[in-house]
């Protein structure tokens, strides 16, 4: 079951929807434990006072905003919250847009919203009326002690939320060195060929077809590493094939080759590779305080 986030409601106008907000993603890491290669023991780190140098406990710790040098405000988890209340217990539709207004590179991480008690009613309504309007409801949250701008959208038979970036938390490109104006146009014959190849290498969106191969190598890896036993080491990889020059390149020459070996083939996602999980070695129990590092 997804995971709980935050309880609350939604409200747009005098409506009030009883909601719970639901972790709609699940990243698939991989956690490495750091490990003192000496005597094999597990490297933990504790909280320290940098004065005394000793280890203090989570309870004794309040968070501090500084105001001025060397002051400090308290702030605890009430005062978070009773910064503003409100802010704290509600989705707070803004307005709404068009859908396609908004930049791709706005959106951040989705969460899904599921109606609470009593809620059912006004979460089928707002969510009907959105997929008949083709809108997005742009509205505000406080999640984790900050508060974000964020879409609500449906998505199937829910409603989804997904918090946006701030307009001045997105960097403009006019510092960087692009190629423009007409002496950087490409010729008619590349483009129309460019054109050809995009066509031929289109394909319906289908999701399942992409998986994190990296990750899958790594574990593939690690697999190899422990039938090899402590003495043995992986096989080096291939060389990679050079880079070539940037600076002379026949693009009517590589578009026709891609096309070429493509032959009249249609688009086709490629397949992920199954592969075996990698069994996980048996490792003694990490104390508490253990460290991992996120590969």
């Amino acid at each position: 079951m997804a995971r709980t986030i935050w309880k609350g409601a939604i409200s747009f106008g005098l409506v009030h929807v009883p909601i719970v907000v639901h972790a709609a993603t699940r990243p698939h890491r991989l956690d490495f434990d750091w490990i003192d290669r000496r005597d094999n023991a597990p490297v933990g780190y504790q909280r320290i006072n940098k004065r005394t140098g000793k280890a203090i406990a989570s309870e004794d710790i309040v968070k501090g905003y500084e105001y001025e040098k060397g002051e400090y405000v308290y702030m605890n988890d009430e005062d978070f919250k009773r910064a503003n209340v409100a802010a704290t217990q509600t989705v707070e539709i803004q307005g709404f847009v068009d859908a396609a207004e908004v930049p791709i590179y706005y959106y951040d991480t989705p969460y899904y919203l599921a109606p609470d008690r009593r809620g059912e009613k006004g979460y089928v309504l707002l969510r009907e009326v959105l997929r008949r309007a083709g809108r997005l409801g742009l509205a505000r949250v406080v999640l984790h002690t900050r508060q974000y701008l964020c879409a609500l959208l449906p998505q199937g038979e829910a409603l989804m939320l997904i918090t946006l970036r701030y307009a001045d938390e997105i960097l403009s490109a006019d510092e960087l060195d692009l190629p423009g104006g007409k002496e950087a146009a490409p010729a008619a014959r590349e483009r129309d060929m460019a054109m050809r190849l995009v066509d031929d290498m289109t394909t319906p969106w289908d999701p399942e077809a992409y998986r994190d191969d990296y990750r899958e190598d790594l574990l593939e890896a690690i697999d190899k590493k422990i039938k090899a036993g402590k003495t043995h080491v992986l096989t080096e990889p291939d060389e990679k094939r050079p880079r070539e020059s940037a600076k002379v390149i026949d693009l009517m020459s590589l578009l026709k080759q891609s096309i070429e070996q493509r032959g009249s083939r249609p688009a086709k996602a490629a397949p992920a590779k199954k592969r075996a999980p990698a069994k996980k070695a048996a490792a003694r129990k990490s104390p508490a305080g253990s460290r991992r590092k996120a590969a």
